[in-house]
């Protein structure tokens, strides 16, 4: 899950983070009632692997379903089954296919094109998808009030959604935009008679969407069932009649229920790379994929001497990154050399990799003025960040810098920094590749809005507002080729500034049962799909 997604808006108060994660706390708003079925709260497998699948996410299910705010793994992952965009996209790739939309608009180079609704598309409740629902969605979307988290990724470019007819919209751009089409699946339509003025149903888990699959059990962190929505007459129908969605954050009992020659699940996410070799020993397929997870380092700007970029500078150099890759990430990762992950295709190498030199880390330090500083970091308490965050201590110690390590649980950190937390530099993972591929996306998710550059580290001035005029004219150029110099420069300037700052970039692995499910693919953002599953090699 993303720990601390970015809004926008004039103001926020300190809940704001938490609602988009869910950290409020509403899992006993909950109700199995959704259920048709009832019954215990159960992780044991469906039934049978043609007509269901037994899946494993490691993340829980507690947390807001609010498919225009939330942020978390699990409930993500799950509106990706549940309910639609006008446009949809690849789960890996991002391109872009007709979901709710009849088909792609032909034209989104200009200020104006317009979407018509596909014929028969129903809700969950049996109700039909209209026009009006799709204005009631970008409505709240594009509302400053309501600020949800994908408001940061329209008010750059888009100004309005109207009603043409029962069955068609218009978009009104504020400017040509070059990833329209990858942004409007950002955008899931929620049936405005369920939640008109009623949202806190949905961040408390009533999920009633149009797509493939229905949600009709909840047991906040241990299940999510989903049923097959018969009345689905979109490009992308579900596979099975039944899934059951095991919430299983802890490692070991995770991986154990993949394991061994007759696995109660069929698949599962956030595969430890220590693990991957016994589960392919026990028949797993077991795939790791580069995407945008990293660690990161995050300094309060207005917190002497983290005021100073040649310090921020200074701690990164003097971090071995090839060491945190091979201890910390088990070599299933990349050393991070620009703010997006190098093994993407929207990655540029920036003009300062911030690649460890101790001795250059010192000379900075010097020339800042700073001698006999002390740090503490801030970190959550992960395994992974655990084992990660060791060799940035040991960095800093070498160069001088005394440094305290103060580990929590990731709710308790980002409670503290909601609370106005005056911390020195807390370290820890993020991935905005969840939303989206395009790099302005990755950006923006972190350094506008109330991303965690704005809103935590506190970041302003010349050089932010620089940042956002290099971020509008790049999203505003329709040549793809000065668009990329223009993204160079972004890339540039976060290194240089190196306010949040990714030091590695870590892989995801998932792992499946191939006798049983086919046609699935690690990604590299939390969750899975299974919206093309095939039967396995032993169905």
């Amino acid at each position: 899950m993303s720990k601390t997604p970015p809004g926008s808006g004039p103001s926020f108060s300190r809940r704001d983070m938490l609602r988009f994660t869910g950290f409020a706390g509403v899992a006993a708003a909950f109700s199995s009632s959704l259920a048709a079925c009832g019954g215990p709260a159960s992780t044991n497998a469906t039934g049978s692997t043609v007509d269901s699948i037994t899946a494993v996410i490691g993340y829980g299910n507690n947390q807001t379903w609010d498919p225009l705010q939330t942020a978390s793994a699990f409930s993500m992952a799950a509106i990706l089954h549940s309910y639609e965009s006008l446009v949809e996209g690849d789960a890996i790739t991002r391109e872009s296919y007709a979901g709710l939309a009849k088909e792609l608009p032909k034209d989104v180079t200009g200020t104006s094109f317009e979407i018509e609704l596909r014929a028969g598309a129903t809700w969950h409740d049996g109700e039909p998808v209209t026009a009006d629902d799709v204005v009631f969605t970008f409505t709240r979307a594009l509302d400053p009030k309501e600020n949800v988290l994908v408001r940061t990724f329209l008010v750059p470019w888009l100004t309005e959604v109207r009603k043409v007819d029962d069955a068609k919209v218009e978009f009104v751009l504020s400017k040509p935009f070059p990833y329209v089409l990858e942004r409007l699946q950002t955008v899931k339509i929620c049936p405005r008679h369920v939640f008109d003025g009623r949202w806190a149903d949905a961040i408390a888990g009533k999920a009633v969407g149009s797509g493939p699959y229905k949600v009709v059990e909840q047991a906040p962190l241990s299940f999510t069932r989903f049923e097959k929505f018969d009345d689905y007459n979109g490009p992308r129908p579900a596979v099975y009649k039944k899934m059951l969605w095991n919430s299983i954050v802890e490692a070991a009992p995770r991986v154990a229920k993949i394991s061994g020659a007759r696995p109660a699940a069929q698949i599962a996410e956030n595969i430890p790379p220590a693990n991957a070799e016994q589960l392919q020993k026990d028949g797993r397929t077991v795939q790791f994929a580069d995407g945008g997870n990293n660690l990161w380092l995050m300094f309060n700007t207005t917190h002497a001497p983290f005021d100073n970029k040649l310090v921020r500078q200074a701690l990164h150099l003097a971090v071995d990154r090839e060491k945190m890759l091979k201890v910390g990430l088990k070599g299933k990762g990349s050393v991070g050399t620009s703010f997006i992950n190098p093994k993407l295709p929207e990655s540029q190498p920036a003009a300062n990799a911030l690649a460890y030199d101790p001795d250059k880390a010192k000379d900075l330090l010097a020339q800042a003025g700073v001698t006999n500083l002390s740090v503490t970091l801030s970190t959550t308490n992960t395994t992974l960040v655990a084992d990660c965050v060791n060799v940035i201590k040991e960095g800093w110690d070498a160069i001088g810098v005394t440094t305290t390590l103060d580990s929590q649980d990731t709710k308790a950190l980002f409670s503290k920094l909601d609370s106005g937390f005056d911390f020195q530099a807390v370290a820890t993972t993020q991935n905005a590749q969840q939303f989206g591929n395009d790099p302005d996306l990755q950006v923006r998710y972190y350094y506008t809005g109330a991303g965690v550059a704005t809103k935590y580290a506190r970041w302003s001035g010349p050089d932010q507002q620089k940042l956002t005029s290099l971020l509008d004219e790049a999203a505003s150029e329709t040549d793809a080729g000065k668009r990329d110099k223009t993204t160079k420069k972004v890339l540039d300037l976060l290194a240089d500034q190196a306010v949040v700052y990714p030091l590695v970039f870590t892989q995801l692995g998932t792992a499946w049962d191939p006798k049983t499910i086919g046609g699935v693919r690690a990604q590299g953002y939390p969750g899975l799909n299974v919206n093309q599953a095939k039967p396995g090699s032993g169905a």
